[in-house]
């Protein structure tokens, strides 16, 4: 009888410690902030140049623009300098899924449906992602050095 309850009170520790680690690793996980570069550069795609688009704590992300298209993103942080910035590619629209926006609410213009997107991203100091995506066709190299974009959920 004693060796019953012993059992089934390390299989109940076992279970809660197994659900708080659970729990650490969702809260733990450093979820991505998109944001819709296309929105965020508006009329500046029409001038050659660096165009700042976003200002998050320390860092500054600018895009360079050639000819109508996006020929860079940058990130600059103001203590550390310039910061490495990765580019994604995937055909879902990131920028659209971070906002709860149904899309009979959306112009046809903002849909881009069956195309494929840029993201330049860059990870903060403290492990966050933000992304800027971009349609395909408002960029310069297209998907040149673009890795497949896999969402961590």
């Amino acid at each position: 009888m004693n060796i019953n309850r012993i059992q089934r009170l390390l299989t109940a520790i076992v279970v809660i410690l197994g659900l708080f680690a659970l729990v650490h690793a969702a809260i733990a996980a450093p979820k991505a902030d998109h944001q819709n570069g296309q929105k965020l550069l508006g009329e500046n795609i029409k001038t050659n140049g660096n165009h700042v688009i976003h200002k998050k704590g320390p860092y500054t992300t600018s895009v360079e623009v050639k000819d109508g298209k996006v020929a860079g993103v940058h990130v600059k942080h103001a203590k550390k300098g310039d910061v490495p910035v990765k580019k994604y590619k995937t055909n879902k629209n990131m920028a659209q899924a971070a906002g709860s926006q149904f899309t009979s609410f959306l112009s046809s213009q903002d849909q881009y449906l069956g195309t494929v997107w840029i993201g330049y991203a860059y990870v903060d100091d403290y492990g966050y992602e933000t992304i800027y995506w971009f349609p395909y066709d408002m960029i310069l190299d297209g998907i040149t050095g673009a890795i497949d974009y896999v969402p961590a959920y």
